[in-house]
């Protein structure tokens, strides 16, 4: 009867676990599309952009990479808590912003060539200039509300915020529904465009839904940041460690936030937008220093590895194709312009430099991140250039048991040494 019934239970239940991990697999495997997915958006962007004119100058070159690359590292961060953390939304917030907001940028630089740079020459640039100024509008708001409330545990900080929580979702579909049902796009470069949709709104019922829905998300979002400075403030030992930084950035949100709305109802919209959009960076760059310098989420070993690695890659193609010009630049008069010379010789160089490269990227990743293991391990290597010099047995016991205090810090240290045994002499080495 035992058996039946155990037989039976592990009927019932065998289905479930089979799902739950389905699910997982599941997840993970749509979590690490976001990154080639995200190359990819980011590539046809920079194409239509240089369609469009847009990049004229070294330095627009210079901000647009760096934002893309920003992008992508929020991509990466986002994928990685996702797996670690597959029902935590924190990974999920993270990369999902960066994708929106990559998702919105393609959409823009096709609205712009389809719209201005080639009219009609292809089709769907209304629809495209009108999805690229909706969707990037949860980023605004919804996006560093969501994270506010939410991190580190994925869990609210209350039942009482669950009204917060609503109020967020509540806001940010007004705020879209207006946007949306807008006869006339109101948003720059697509300022004057006929909204694709056709559908004549009451303007009452528009102007209601936008007065509702951009204060409401202002008001929301001051509400999450009061969240997580409460959490702060009741959180003890690693999770205030964990807090603090992302805290410190949702203290500087809101203020950036607000005023990048006031200069945008005060007539300068390329200022409130700049304010807006930039007023969220800082907070991915407190979370994923959390992440980084806390151990948060247990990825650090693996977050580690990536900035070691990572590192060490770039550094190795610079030197690389940096010294395969300059090499053929130098030997261009006496081995002409095509020299095998110059490639062998970076090859050598890389080969030569990987090691003690690696080394260093790898001390300086635990001296900015790693501190306390940095620490630890720089005493003990003290410790034991000492212990080849040092003949004061009470000495090297004094040293032993400062040394386990300080990079093991137990709540208790003694050291007990075993007298030789009778009749036999201990053995010294010359």
């Amino acid at each position: 009867m035992m058996r039946r019934s155990g037989a039976r239970s592990l009927a019932e239940n065998g289905p479930d676990r089979g799902d739950e991990r389905l699910m997982v697999r599941a997840v993970r495997f749509v979590s690490w599309i976001a990154l080639p997915v995200t190359v990819v958006l980011i590539l046809g962007r920079i194409y239509l952009s240089i369609l469009n004119g847009d990049v004229t100058g070294a330095a627009e070159v210079v901000v647009n990479v760096l934002l893309d690359l920003v992008l992508l590292g929020f991509v990466a961060l986002g994928i990685l808590v996702v797996y670690r953390r597959t029902g935590n939304p924190v990974g999920w917030i993270i990369a999902g912003v960066a994708v929106t907001a990559v998702t919105s940028e393609l959409l823009q630089s096709y609205g712009i060539y389809t719209l201005f740079t080639e009219p009609g020459r292809f089709p769907g640039g209304q629809t495209t200039a009108w999805l690229s100024t909706l969707i990037f509008i949860p980023v605004l708001f919804a996006a560093p509300a969501m994270l506010f409330l939410l991190f580190p545990n994925g869990n609210l900080p209350g039942r009482r915020w669950r009204v917060v929580f609503w109020l967020v979702i509540l806001t940010t579909c007004s705020t879209m529904a207006s946007a949306a049902l807008n006869p006339v796009l109101n948003e720059a470069p697509f300022k004057g465009v006929d909204n694709p949709l056709g559908v004549d709104a009451p303007r009452v019922l528009v102007g209601t839904l936008s007065n509702i829905g951009w204060p409401g998300m202002a008001a929301s979002l001051l509400l999450a940041a009061f969240a997580m400075i409460l959490r702060l403030r009741r959180s003890r030992g690693v999770e205030r460690q964990q807090l603090k930084w992302i805290a410190a950035a949702a203290a500087v949100l809101p203020l950036a936030s607000a005023a990048g709305v006031f200069s945008y109802y005060l007539g300068y919209e390329t200022v409130g937008g700049l304010l807006a959009t930039i007023s969220f960076v800082p907070v991915l760059f407190a979370a994923g220093y959390a992440v980084l310098r806390y151990r948060l989420y247990d990825i650090d070993v693996v977050i580690n590895r990536t900035l070691v690695y990572g590192s060490l890659t770039a550094t190795l193609v610079a030197v690389y194709f940096g010294g395969v010009a300059g090499l053929q630049r130098l030997l261009a008069p006496v081995t002409g312009q095509d020299s095998q010379l110059a490639i062998v010789a970076s090859t050598l160089a890389i080969a030569a430099l990987f090691n003690p490269l690696r080394w260093r990227i790898q001390r300086f990743i635990d001296r900015s991140f790693y501190r306390n293991k940095y620490n630890a391990r720089e005493t003990l290597e003290d410790f034991s250039a000492r212990l080849r010099d040092e003949t004061d047995l009470e000495q090297l016991n004094a040293d032993l048991l400062s040394i386990v205090t300080e990079t093991v810090q137990p709540e208790h240290v003694s050291l007990w040494l075993r007298k030789p045994s009778a009749g036999v002499e201990p053995k010294a080495d010359s």
